[in-house]
């Protein structure tokens, strides 16, 4: 690679990562349509954080990738349809892509939780063989592009993350450190922060809608809205 990888955001590497994902997990399906790749961005299970995107927002993250060649557009039947060339661009195994695919989606992980959560993309022989593939991206000549963290306080292993989004945020230990879940910690990357600020605009919006739906049924039937019921 002649240049370096510029810093994704989260929602670049959700999208990336669901491409990744899905082109060994639903391989009749690949490359994706633009509804399924929204769908895979929002799943609520192997994700962290959990998302709501935006069709346009996940069209402009593809735009973005497309101008780093990490996504190429295809035209088939009635729509267009996406695919990655994460391999190509930084050149390393499918072995490693698979382990940058579940960080990317899932957030640090242990050598042995990775093991687990790519079985259904490859079948790694053994912990050893994760840590080899995962020593060899973070001494990667061209760049490093994953980094071990230190080990929490009370955790029997570290951590790895992906540095395709920069250097991690310091973590801390506490509810949601680690797992499927959507909850914001201090150790949250400014990425994630912004993506949980855009689910709580999103409430906002929802919750005055439903305000305003409030409002016209009491008007119709002549209660005030904030009347008392008892």
């Amino acid at each position: 690679m002649s240049t370096p990888l510029p810093v994704l955001s989260l929602l670049e590497t959700r999208v990336l990562g669901v491409l990744a994902e899905k082109q060994r997990t639903v391989p009749d399906s690949y490359p994706l349509t633009l509804n399924s790749l929204v769908s895979g961005c929002n799943q609520k299970t192997s994700r962290n954080p959990v998302l709501e995107l935006s069709e346009s927002q996940v069209q402009a993250a593809i735009d973005s990738l497309k101008g780093y060649s990490l996504v190429a557009e295809t035209s088939g039947g009635r729509a267009f349809r996406y695919e990655h060339n994460i391999d190509r661009v930084l050149r390393i195994p499918s072995q490693s892509v698979i382990l940058l695919t579940v960080l990317m989606l899932r957030g640090p992980q242990t050598a042995g939780e990775l093991r687990i959560a790519c079985d259904r993309m490859h079948n790694f022989a053994d912990i050893s063989s994760v840590e080899g593939f995962l020593n060899e991206l973070a001494e990667r000549p061209a760049g490093a592009l994953v980094v071990k963290l230190a080990r929490l306080p009370g955790a029997r292993e570290s951590r790895w993350a992906h540095l395709l989004s920069g250097p991690p945020a310091e973590e801390v230990a506490g509810p949601g450190a680690s797992g499927d879940g959507a909850f914001a910690t201090p150790g949250d990357s400014l990425g994630e922060v912004a993506a949980l600020k855009a689910n709580v605009a999103r409430l906002e919006t929802e919750v005055a809608s439903l305000k305003a739906l409030l409002g016209r049924v009491c008007a119709e039937l002549g209660i005030a809205p904030d009347a008392p019921t008892a």
